[in-house]
């Protein structure tokens, strides 16, 4: 199920995007409806749902956890994507297994968390977010974190179709939700100490 939920969602947003040709009124729906039963989702489902396999789809009406994961990346990435002409997304490996320019959304954070002047009020999100299992409260508190990675107009490329997967293996189980948590604790923690110890050595160099 992994790779499919990387490749739908790969899919997904580069139909979204278009080669700069952006679906705009697609996104913005996307960006107002905070999930995938909402009104205003539905324009997404065309261009979501024609990529998602059979399995993935719901067959009694309760979205499953591929659904779930897949519209809540769409959204971030809409988020980010506003206003900017380039495309935010990209995967941090591609087709030969090679590494790309994508980064996880927690490398991107820890980059972020350089700057004093946000690292508290960055700490005061990412915390809470590694503290729970309830995928409903992470999925909201990473659309706050995406706002502040806009916000700060950072040029890094995120891996959305990763965090599809992160977000779909969260839901499996306790013990997935809780390797997930920690692999986004390290990327946001260690990525962060790595960078420095870098920055202090090319000082002192």
């Amino acid at each position: 199920m992994e790779n499919s939920i990387v490749i739908s969602v790969n899919n997904i947003i580069y139909n979204l995007y278009r080669n700069g040709n952006i679906n705009k009124a697609v996104l913005a729906s996307a960006r107002h409806a905070v999930s995938m039963a909402s009104p205003q989702a539905q324009s997404v489902w065309p261009v979501m749902m024609a990529e998602l396999q059979k399995p993935m789809l719901s067959q009694n009406g309760e979205p499953t956890y591929a659904e779930i994961a897949t519209y809540a990346v769409v959204r971030l990435y809409a988020i980010h994507q506003q206003s900017i002409d380039t495309c935010v997304y990209s995967p941090s490996v591609n087709q030969y297994n090679e590494k790309s320019e994508g980064v996880s959304l927690f490398v991107a954070l820890a980059g972020l968390r350089q700057n004093e002047d946000v690292k508290v009020a960055l700490d005061r999100r990412v915390q809470p977010l590694l503290a729970t299992t309830n995928v409903n409260s992470v999925i909201n508190s990473l659309t706050h974190l995406v706002a502040i990675l806009k916000g700060s107009q950072r040029t890094c490329k995120v891996d959305y179709a990763r965090l599809a997967n992160d977000l779909f293996q969260f839901q499996i189980s306790y013990e997935q939700a809780n390797r997930v948590r920690l692999n986004w604790g390290r990327q946001y923690f260690y990525s962060n100490n790595k960078s420095k110890k870098e920055q202090n050595e090319g000082k002192k160099n």
